[in-house]
């Protein structure tokens, strides 16, 4: 799977340990920065990521700052992304199962690297089970075509 992932300097360090762990199960990560720790704005990390999935040129998403929270308000911005933070497996599955969620945000303050490895297999593994769920993921894209 084509994985886009990024962080800002708060998700720098569990980023690099997810882009690793990703890419040794054999994932194709195209990393969209921040390369270091040094203070900077999770919009602008945000923003490529979730331009990148809404246009289908990676499969997934995965942000990562300190709540997560930042990171999915800022991905939800772009036209065609559902953008979730999540703190359990369940919730991981459940977003995709029912809201085809594509972009997975964490936050690095709460998770230990495990634990976030964890919520991104269960994102990552986990199917649309479209269905009923099919119509209402359509109203969402309906809202956002007349919002635009």
């Amino acid at each position: 799977m084509k994985i886009a992932i990024a962080a800002d300097h708060a998700g720098f360090a569990l980023k690099e340990k997810l882009r690793k762990r990703l890419a040794g199960l054999g994932h194709q990560v195209v990393d969209f920065g921040a390369d270091s720790a040094e203070s900077c704005d999770y919009p602008d990390f945000a923003q490529p990521v979730a331009r990148e999935v809404a246009q289908g040129r990676s499969e997934r998403g995965v942000l990562v700052c300190s709540s997560g929270i930042g990171m999915a308000i800022a991905a939800n911005k772009v036209a065609g992304v559902r953008a979730v933070s999540v703190r359990s497996p369940e919730e991981a599955r459940l977003t995709r199962e029912h809201n085809d969620a594509n972009v997975l945000t964490l936050g690095a303050q709460y998770l230990d690297e495990p634990r976030a490895v964890e919520l991104v297999e269960a994102f990552l593994y986990t199917e649309f089970a479209g269905g009923r769920h099919a119509r209402r993921v359509a109203k969402i894209a309906q809202l956002e075509r007349r919002e635009a």
